[in-house]
Formats: C-alpha cells, sequence, structure tokens
C-alpha cells in the first residue's frame, strides 16, 4: 500500500470513493453529525467514521465539539484547489490536443 503524503494527492485519494464523495454532497448542504452521515448508507456508523477520517485528513472537512456530538463541516476550499490544478492541466491539455489536431491536418493536407 502507498503511503499518499502531498495535500493534492490526499485530496484527489479522498475522492476517488463515491461514498466519501456522497458524503462531501450531503455536507455542501450543512454540517451534519456521523449518525446523520451515516443513515442514507447500507454501513455502519464506524465505517462512516472511516470515511470521515480520510476526508479529514485530506481537510476536506473539519469536525467541532458541540456537547457530546462532533458536527462535520464541508472544507470548500480544498476543492476549489483540487478544481484549481485540473482546471490549469486542462487547459494544457487541450492546447496540446488543438496543436496536434493542426499539425494532424497539415499532413493530411
Amino acid at each position: 500500500m502507498t503511503v499518499v503524503t502531498d495535500e493534492l494527492s490526499l485530496v484527489f485519494a479522498a475522492l476517488a470513493d463515491p461514498t466519501r464523495r456522497a458524503i462531501l454532497e450531503r455536507l455542501a448542504e450543512g454540517q451534519a453529525t456521523v449518525h446523520q452521515l451515516a443513515e442514507p448508507f447500507a454501513m455502519t456508523q464506524q465505517a462512516v467514521s472511516k470515511h470521515l477520517k480520510v476526508l479529514e485528513q485530506a481537510r476536506l472537512i473539519s469536525r467541532t465539539r458541540s456537547a457530546q456530538s462532533r458536527p462535520c463541516a464541508l472544507e470548500a476550499g480544498r476543492l476549489a484547489e483540487a478544481a484549481g490544478w485540473i482546471e490549469r492541466h486542462r487547459r494544457v491539455w487541450a492546447d496540446r490536443h488543438d496543436r496536434l489536431a493542426a499539425h494532424l491536418e497539415r499532413l493530411q493536407g
């Protein structure tokens, strides 16, 4: 198993799982407890807690203490950083694709 340490890799590794993406979608609506987050899934609260730990390590969510509960909240800034990386690279890839298409057109013409 590879240990991921850089920030962006942690974010993408966390986003790779559909359950974690669903949790983030739920948290986009507002804070929620582990119990509330576990409700739509056919898994234990302990399993959901493991997903939350991955999201927390990637700093995609934060947890606070409120009496006995620990509500989770989305940290949208981390998603914006990942989206920014994707957009920067999308532009590079699109430019390369355009140049390749132009080159192939010249070869055919």
